[in-house]
């Protein structure tokens, strides 16, 4: 296969990339994506929610008052300084016009509104509390802003579908199976182009073994960890074999939009050693071979320790009413938080352990609800939740000792609660209309601790990255000054969610920051015969 050129060259065919894809095209660049497998990436396997707000038409339909001072102030709590005030409000206020933007492109949203918190609405409802909205009542008025792309199951498969049937729509070139492997650099540190190892002109039964064998491994990865990485092991051994060396000519510049690196356990064991046992949220792309590529030719990283660690107790409803609480009893905080405030919480304050004490009718109740709370995923948590990890006794001490946490300390807890209750006010912040007298024996204590289990598993995701001009998306080095002809977007870069994640907030920035490197990769002048 020859050489290829092109004035925008986007490397990984997720949210962010067909983002980037289609604002370069847009500005009339000539764009080629590669993407290592067939494209989606972690977005096509995510729950397909885009976080935004400010008076999007899904709010305005479902009849919820919402502003971009009010997003802003509760996501300046979310995001602390992964990114300037000026990037979050820019944001913030074009964040329906980018909503409006994916919805042009086909993806479709809706605001059909979810009446219960949890971690993920069923298939009735598409507008949802994605985060910790409501627990943080005082800093800002709450609105849902989770908005669910329109699909059954988790949707995020029909969002990156809209999107890439978008891209192809706008002429734009996309190779797939091509991996790329290291930056070109002229004599003046500018990036011109990308060398890629690909499989374009691989017999015809190593490229389609290649993608079926990726196919089959995805879910088996994302779900199981251990088998998924030996499945994937003969894709790997077809890409040694039969992958060729391509090389592409950025004439404008390239874009890095790979992806995180929660697959590649040696560089989370560098940076973030206290997140193991996890669930790998993404792809076995999602190895961190895009930061690399950004750090070889001297661009700067940040906040690479920084791993969202998901535990939803919800759905069913019923559980936010209980008390979770740690070995010593303690409360380990509000219990509406969104899950990953809790799993960061029990894996950097509490040993990875926590359990959720509640009382006979929670238990009763939360039963009930289950069918017309859950998908079929959140059942099986719930029923595992109910019977394998919960214990139950008729007394607090007793219940105590069966889970291995200490009696007075939970004694004191549920006291604590208890009186929180009567009184209509929670010290730790959980809104007054979750708290509930936990006086009815038997008692239970459901461990809901960090370790591999497949019922319950922790999802984890890696949230920093190259560091990039918040005004271009230009990769930034160590000094502040750009490597020229690079841009990154995506989970490859930090950005909005960098510091904290609620649901929705990766895929918006993915949008919003895959856009901004596409917009200004396409207006970079060719560079001329001094330069």
């Amino acid at each position: 296969m020859p050489d290829l050129q092109a004035d925008v060259v986007v490397i990984g065919f997720g949210a962010a990339g067909a983002s980037a894809a289609l604002e370069a095209a847009a500005a009339g660049a000539d764009v080629l994506v590669i993407d290592r497998f067939g494209g989606g990436g972690a977005t096509a396997l995510s729950g397909g929610i885009v976080y935004a707000g400010g008076g999007t038409i899904q709010q305005i339909v479902a009849g919820v008052s919402d502003t971009p001072e009010a997003m802003f102030s509760y996501l300046r709590t979310e995001t602390g300084d992964a990114v300037s005030e000026e990037t979050l409000r820019e944001f913030c206020e074009g964040s329906k016009d980018l909503l409006a933007w994916l919805v042009e492109h086909g993806v479709p949203f809706e605001g059909s509104l979810c009446p219960d918190k949890t971690s993920y609405p069923t298939n009735r409802h598409y507008l949802y509390y994605s985060g910790s909205e409501r627990s943080a009542a005082g800093v800002a008025p709450p609105a849902p802003r989770g908005h669910r792309a329109v699909g059954r199951g988790t949707s995020g498969a029909v969002l990156y579908a809209k999107l890439a049937a978008a891209v192809k729509s706008k002429s734009v070139r996309v190779l797939t199976q091509t991996r790329a492997t290291e930056l070109i650099q002229d004599e003046n540190g500018r990036v011109t182009g990308v060398i890629c190892l690909s499989l374009a002109t691989a017999p015809g039964w190593a490229a389609t073994a290649h993608r079926v064998l990726h196919k089959l491994g995805k879910k088996p990865f994302l779900y199981l960890g251990g088998p998924g990485r030996r499945m994937h092991r003969p894709v790997a051994r077809l890409e040694k074999h039969h992958a060729k060396e391509l090389r592409i000519t950025a004439r404008k510049g390239v874009i890095i939009a790979a992806g995180g690196f929660i697959a590649n356990r040696a560089m989370v064991r560098e940076h973030a050693p206290a997140y193991r046992g996890g669930l790998a949220l993404g792809t076995v792309a999602d190895d961190g071979s895009g930061i690399g590529l950004g750090v070889a030719v001297g661009g700067e990283t940040r906040l690479l320790d920084r791993i969202s660690c998901w535990r939803f107790i919800t759905p069913p409803t019923t559980f936010l009413h209980g008390i979770v609480v740690d070995q010593k009893g303690e409360r380990i905080g509000d219990e509406s938080r969104y899950g990953a405030a809790l799993g960061e919480a029990m894996i950097t304050k509490h040993d990875r352990r926590a359990w959720l004490f509640l009382d006979q009718p929670l238990v009763r109740e939360s039963w009930r609800k289950l069918r017309g709370q859950t998908l079929w995923f959140q059942l099986m948590q719930a029923v595992y939740l109910l019977t394998r990890a919960r214990v139950s006794a008729g007394t607090i001490g007793q219940v105590a000792a069966k889970a291995g946490v200490d009696p007075a300390g939970l004694a004191a807890a549920v006291a604590a609660c208890n009186e929180a209750a009567e009184a209509g006010r929670d010290p730790l912040g959980k809104p007054a209309d979750l708290l509930r007298v936990l006086n009815s024996p038997p008692y239970s204590l459901i461990d809901l601790s960090v370790r591999p289990r497949p019922a319950y598993p922790a999802p984890m995701l890696t949230l920093g990255g190259l560091v990039v001009d918040e005004k271009t998306g230009h990769v930034r080095r160590s000094d502040g000054t750009p490597v020229d002809g690079l841009y990154a977007a995506g989970r490859s870069a930090v950005g909005i969610c960098s510091n904290s994640y609620v649901s929705g907030l990766s895929l918006a920035d993915c949008v919003f920051s895959g856009r901004r490197a596409g917009r200004h990769a396409a207006g970079e002048p060719l560079p001329t015969a001094e330069s």
